[in-house]
């Protein structure tokens, strides 16, 4: 299994959360490109820690939108988020050369993501952008959304990702933010959930029955308070149960 969190979402002199921290407890790293947060000095310090400690590298594209944090959707057509995408994840990809790193897989952030979870028109332009880039990267989607669907049918490498510290609908969607109960802030209660649903591959929702959901990848949010200890946490609990942690791709 392996474990990922959203770094290097800092910009100019202002930080967000511990990346060094971070970077020695999961072993993928999802970095933001220049939309929702980051700038070329913040890529190129994020990239060259994780490719320094063997964390397997992502690019984390999003809506530029430093004030909203990428949490808010922007209208756009489909051929205007490939653009974006594409253009973010290049970026990346050359700050990544110089820092003597390379950019494996491409996770989409926040708003973006949560629209292309349900739309396929947005999932297909997401997924069209990754497979015209060079590289041959692949996917990192919200498990059971119309993203994972795209990468697949775009035959792109496609793996499926779970939330430690995200609540569930049960839909299998993310719990909107603005909803007080969106959001698991204890390390303990995050590790549990996590193992139960290793053990019956069930995910807990709110108001409704454990749903089903595949999952390569667990990611604990590194812009939150209890970032590094709930990571510490799962990574312990997760070892101490037998459960080999890896990235889901190299």
């Amino acid at each position: 299994m392996d474990l990922n969190s959203d770094l290097g979402e800092g910009f100019g002199p202002w930080a967000m959360g511990d990346d060094a921290a971070m970077l020695g407890i999961v072993t993928s790293a999802n970095i933001a490109c220049g939309g929702h947060a980051s700038d070329p000095d913040t890529m190129f310090a994020t990239l060259a820690m994780a490719a320094e400690r063997g964390v397997s590298i992502g690019a984390h594209p999003g809506y530029a939108d430093r004030l909203g944090f990428g949490r808010r959707v922007i209208p756009m057509a489909p051929a205007e988020i490939a653009n974006m995408v594409a253009a973010q994840v290049g970026a990346l990809q050359g700050v990544a050369a110089l820092a003597g790193a390379r950019v494996t897989y491409v996770k989409a952030h926040g708003a973006l993501a949560n629209l292309a979870a349900d739309r396929r028109e947005v999932a297909d332009a997401i997924a069209g952008a990754i497979k015209a880039l060079p590289g041959g990267l692949a996917i990192l989607a919200i498990s059971g959304t119309e993203l994972e669907a795209a990468g697949r049918a775009a035959g792109l490498p496609t793996y499926s990702e779970i939330f430690a510290d995200r609540a569930y609908l049960p839909n299998g969607r993310l719990v909107p933010r603005t909803r007080p109960d969106a959001m698991i802030h204890g390390a303990k209660e995050a590790a549990e959930r996590l193992l139960a649903f290793l053990s019956a591959g069930r995910m807990p929702v709110i108001g409704g029955d454990p749903i089903p959901l595949a999952a390569q990848s667990i990611c604990v949010h590194g812009d939150s308070p209890e970032a590094v200890a709930m990571a510490t946490e799962i990574r312990a609990r997760l070892t101490a149960a037998g459960v080999t942690l890896a990235p889901f791709v190299g």
